[in-house]
């Protein structure tokens, strides 16, 4: 070896001091690794178990859905008539549940005696699914329900050894008043889709969006957890009121009840609406039958068990849809003398009838080949117009429509709103414009029936509105359900203001008008539906169904109260009641006239003075 690089050699050579620096270094850094071991020992003896199932639990749930809650369905004055409650469902991961013996024993102890399911049965489900990561073992369970073993899955220190197990939060639709406005309110199916009434209708709005949790645990960093927030769905505030709807519907019951027999219902379908004439605005909406918002699949109420069971599942299908229907906006029939005020509004309107006319009833017209009868075979005599409608004489009407021609009679039909759309904001509503004679379609003969509302078909909510308009001073307003929408904080998304459409006939024509109506409830056909110490006008109805002749009919009652100021519509349908005369207005008007004793004095509206 060269001389200068042994020299250097030498030179490298530590010294004693240098030594002892080097040993005290090392000193140090044994003594850390031994405090770093002793710790990771400690961690391990006293915290491991606990530690190892947030690990395993963070490794095995990175993301989860939090579900948005559907937005609530409330009457005018706040009462919840839908809504949706937190329900869970219990989810076991047997990936993590069997990654180590000893959480097997310990989590089926708990899950066995928290929700009474045999150890069997579980230890069966983690042998057949040993991998699986979401096995539902019970759905929809409330916060009672699992409050127990969510305390014991919180609990480390006496329950070191239970997991696997977690909870996965949802919400169930439910009706507080089940049956209540039914054919309105509608009803979801799972995925929180509206099957029908202001649920399918208004289904976007009622809808929010999901949030989201994301949580990960990365080697040697802390559990990171984010969350984004679910955006609930927004409330609808309804104009219905929950009273008064609760009339309607009790009396539409009793009546059922009453005329029920053996396997029939007091009717084929009974019907009414409750307006504000001055604002669009449906109080009550009723139809029967009904069915359960919570169970509407059940048809138990209406059918024996053997006859279900017998059923196809179109046939099931088929049945169910006319339960779920709502007969006041889907239904088209001829609505029969309820007509006759709208055609006398139409000859005043016009100025082809002064109001001052009379006419002679002999019993029948006879036009275009018909024999047309009037309900008096025997006929009404002499009459005036206020006597026409107070008879409801189908003479005198088709006189009348003589002298208003085909060509006004038509055009008001259509002011009116007959033939058209109210676009009522519910699903399902019916046209009726292919069901409505155009003046070029019109004969004398349909120009006749026609003035009586024979051969024209409506639906109710139209009738209900084109009365409104009769008896407010000529006011159309679209008719609605919703007044507003507010979102989850309770902020208003949007109202639905009243919208006056069009005037239909002047405030003359609808103060005569009211004079004639309120004579027809004082001392003619309507006196049935009038309540002692109210002032109410309106008009009844009997439509002989096709094919004529086979004694069916729709009877029906539309009125109003107070005269002077008229602040609620009444309107009742008795399609096809259950006995064995059918041809009566004094069906429909027995359920106006408990409709009228009970709501009026709840509205707050004055008798008229002795």
């Amino acid at each position: 070896m060269p001389r200068r690089v042994r020299k250097r050699i030498k030179q490298l050579k530590f010294s004693s001091r240098m030594k002892r620096k080097l040993a005290l270094l090392f000193i140090i850094i044994a003594l850390a690794l031994i405090a770093i071991i002793a710790r990771i020992v400690y961690i391990q003896v006293v915290n491991g178990d606990k530690y190892t199932k947030t690990v395993l639990g963070q490794q095995e749930y990175s993301t989860q859905t939090i579900p948005f809650k559907r937005g609530d369905i409330t009457d005018r004055k706040g009462t919840v008539l839908a809504t949706s409650t937190e329900v869970y469902n219990v989810i076991l991961d047997c990936k993590v549940l069997t990654s180590s013996e000893k959480y097997i024993e310990p989590t089926i102890d708990a899950l066995s005696d928290c929700f009474d399911v045999t150890k069997k049965k579980l230890k069966k489900i983690l042998k057949k699914y040993p991998n699986s990561q979401y096995y539902v073992l019970k759905k929809e369970l409330t916060y009672s329900q699992i409050q127990e073993f969510q305390e014991i899955l919180d609990d480390d220190e006496n329950h070191p050894y239970v997991g696997g197990v977690w909870f996965e939060k949802e919400y169930e639709r439910q009706y507080p008043y089940s049956t209540l406005a039914s054919s309105v309110v509608g009803f979801t199916t799972s995925g929180n889709e509206g099957i029908s009434g202001l649920e399918n209708y208004y289904n976007s709005m009622l809808n929010g969006v999901d949030g989201r949790k994301y949580g990960y645990l990365e080697e040697g960093s802390e559990d990171t957890t984010t969350i984004v927030e679910a955006q609930d769905g927004n409330t609808l505030v309804t104009t219905l009121d929950v009273n008064i709807q609760s009339i309607v519907e009790e009396k539409i019951k009793a009546f059922n009840k009453k005329y029920s027999s053996g396997t029939s219902d007091g009717s084929a379908n009974t019907a009414a609406i409750v307006m504000d004439p001055n604002s669009g605005e449906v109080l009550a909406m009723a139809s029967y039958p009904d069915y359960d918002l919570n169970n509407p699949w059940d048809l138990s109420e209406y059918y024996s068990e053997d006859e279900i069971e017998n059923m196809s599942d179109k046939k099931k299908l088929k049945v169910l849809n006319s339960i779920w229907q709502n007969f006041c906006i889907t239904t088209t029939y001829e609505p029969g003398s309820t007509m006759k005020p709208f055609t006398v509004a139409t000859g005043l309107e016009t100025g082809t009838m002064s109001g001052n006319e009379s006419y002679v009833c002999n019993g029948y017209e006879k036009i275009g080949g018909f024999t047309i009868h009037c309900v008096n075979r025997n006929g009404h005599g002499t009459l005036n117009v206020k006597e026409a409608l107070m008879e409801s004489c189908n003479d005198a009407l088709m006189q009348m429509s003589y002298s208003i021609g085909k060509d006004n009679l038509s055009k008001y039909q259509n002011i009116f709103g007959f033939g058209l759309k109210t676009s009522i904001d519910l699903p399902g509503e019916a046209r009726t414009d292919t069901l409505v004679y155009s003046a070029d379609d019109m004969s004398l003969t349909t120009m006749a029936t026609n003035s009586f509302g024979q051969n024209i078909n409506v639906t109710m909510i139209q009738m209900a509105c084109g009365f409104s308009s009769l008896i407010n001073g000529g006011n159309y307003y679209q008719p609605h359900i919703v007044s507003k929408i507010v979102d989850e904080n309770g902020d208003t998304v949007s109202k639905n203001e009243p919208t006056l459409l069009k005037q239909t006939i002047s405030e003359d024509t609808s103060n005569k008008i009211k004079e004639y109506l309120r004579a027809v409830v004082k001392d003619g056909t309507g006196s049935d539906a009038g309540v002692k110490g109210y002032d109410i006008g309106g008009k009844t109805g009997t439509a002989q169904k096709y094919p004529r002749g086979n004694g069916n009919y729709l009877v029906s009652f539309i009125g109003y109260a107070p005269q002077d100021d008229p602040q609620v519509v009444v309107y009742v349908i008795v399609d096809e009641p259950n006995v064995a005369d059918q041809a009566h207005s004094s069906y429909a008007q027995e359920i106006a006239h408990g409709i009228f004793k009970e709501v009026l004095p709840y509205m707050n509206i004055s008798k008229v003075k002795d």
